[in-house]
Formats: C-alpha cells, structure tokens, sequence
C-alpha cells in the first residue's frame, strides 16, 4: 500500500472561500428585498408633518397647503367673521362639534380652532369628497340674504360656515375634517403634530 496523505488546509480553505462567498452573496440578495419594505421618501413625504408661514396669510384671506394629499385650508379670520360664528348656530346639525371624529380635542369649541383667528381645516367635503369653494362674502345673490360667510361644496350643495360646520339640509353628513396642529410660534404652524396637553 502507498502511503497518500491529504492536504486538509487546503480544503479547509477552499469551505471557507466558498462559505464566505454564499454569505456576501446572501446579505447581497436581502439588502434590496429589505430596502423594497421600506417606505419610499415620497411616501414618507406624503404623511409627514407641513410647516406653514402663517405671516403669509392677511386678515380674510385662505391658503391652501397640502397634507397626506388632501388640501388643508388655513383662513385668517377677521374679527368681523368670528362675531357672525355664533349668529347662526340653530341652523347647523352640529353646532357644538360632538362628533368627535372630526376634530381634536382641543378644538371642539365654538370656533373650531386652537387660536380663534385661525382655522385650519381638511378642505375636502364630507359628502362625497368634492372641494368647497370659499366664500367670504356676506349675503351673496346666490347663497342667500342669510349667508354670513363659509364654504360651499359644487358638487351638491353643502354649505360649511366659517367655522367648518355644516348647515342643517346639506347632503354632508358631518362638519368639516380639522386636522391634527399646534403652533411652534405666533407665525409657524405645523399641521401634522398634536398640540401638547
């Protein structure tokens, strides 16, 4: 019998390269499926929090702003608008704001708002998803001597005080969306974020 000796190292080398070749390979293969389960910057995007300049918006004036894709409105209300609020609260199905899926806490008041100047609200209509128009102007030929200002919906009628609550016979169900915000200064909004307790 010859006497054959093996070279283990050399073999033991070769498990190693090709282990090692298996495990990059591997890792190669997860980093793109784990990358595909993330969300993509435009999806994060999409619901992350909006900042607004509310040094843009004058005394009557509206902007809109968008936020997870619907339009959110900011009005800057006079103090004329905020004394007509109160005027007409009989003719609104939810005047004191009770169901309480359509605003934070914090605004189920009579203005609707964390500050009563402003109102910021979800400008898409509660009945089937058209968007209102603004009309700030009082009593218009069209709306009636009973219009003191808000919003009106098109599409089938529905008409929004400026306050974002919905009038007695309009098709919209319920008020007007108010989404979550908080006040990161007397000029900064930010909608997206709860207001501290």
């Amino acid at each position: 019998m010859s006497d054959i000796s093996v070279d283990t190292s050399k073999r033991r080398f070769l498990v190693a390269l090709s282990s090692a070749a298996g495990g990059i390979a591997a890792v190669g293969a997860a980093i793109p499926l784990i990358g595909s389960m993330m969300p993509s910057a435009r999806a994060l995007a999409a619901g992350a929090p909006v900042e607004v300049d509310l040094s843009k918006v004058e005394p009557g004036m509206i902007l809109t702003v968008e936020w997870r894709g619907k339009p959110v409105w900011i009005v800057n209300r006079t103090p004329e608008m905020l004394a007509l609020l109160g005027k007409h609260d009989d003719k609104l199905t939810d005047s004191a704001s009770e169901t309480t899926s359509q605003q934070p806490e914090y605004c189920k008041n009579p203005t609707r708002s964390i500050k009563p100047q402003f109102l910021v609200a979800v400008g898409i209509c509660t009945h089937l998803g058209c968007s209102p128009t603004y009309r700030k102007e009082v009593a218009p030929a069209d709306l009636g001597p009973d219009w003191a200002g808000g919003f009106f919906c098109p599409c089938h009628g529905s008409r929004f005080d400026l306050a974002a609550r919905v009038f007695n016979g309009s098709p919209a169900p319920t008020n007007l969306v108010i989404p979550p915000h908080k006040y990161m200064s007397d000029a900064k909004l930010l909608i997206g974020e709860d207001q501290a307790a």
